[in-house]
């Protein structure tokens, strides 16, 4: 899967999730590592181990995609997803006000998504 799409979905996925403040950056040209970030919050423990689990259950389930690697499943306040081309972060909020990855990573270019997500727009009108 092209990692621009790659990463778009796993905002989608985090989206089902209920997730907050996500944001895919695309650190093409500022980094080495990798093409994109994804990152979101999750507001408890429980709530991160949701996201995740979305995430690469479904990217298992429905794409044969596994994480090359991943971390902090077991802490619970910063989880990552390696899947090579995109890295996924979903953090706490106090983890995430306190690292800034988009500060730490400004220089990179947000990526918007194409349309508005139905499901955003319906939590909106509520």
């Amino acid at each position: 899967m092209e990692s621009k799409k790659l990463a778009v979905l796993c905002r989608e996925l985090a989206d089902n999730k209920k997730a907050e403040d996500i944001v895919v950056l695309d650190v093409r040209k500022v980094s080495s590592v990798t093409d994109y970030f994804v990152i979101a919050t999750g507001t408890s423990h429980p709530h991160l181990r949701a996201i995740v689990e979305e995430i690469s259950s479904k990217l298992r389930d429905e794409h044969d995609l596994r994480p090359s690697r991943s971390d902090g499943l077991s802490s619970g306040s910063w989880v990552v997803l390696d899947y090579f081309d995109v890295i996924v972060h979903v953090m706490h909020t106090e983890t995430r006000k306190h690292y800034d990855l988009e500060g730490l990573w400004g220089d990179a270019r947000p990526v918007t998504p194409a349309k508005p997500r139905k499901k955003a727009a319906a939590r909106a009108k509520k």
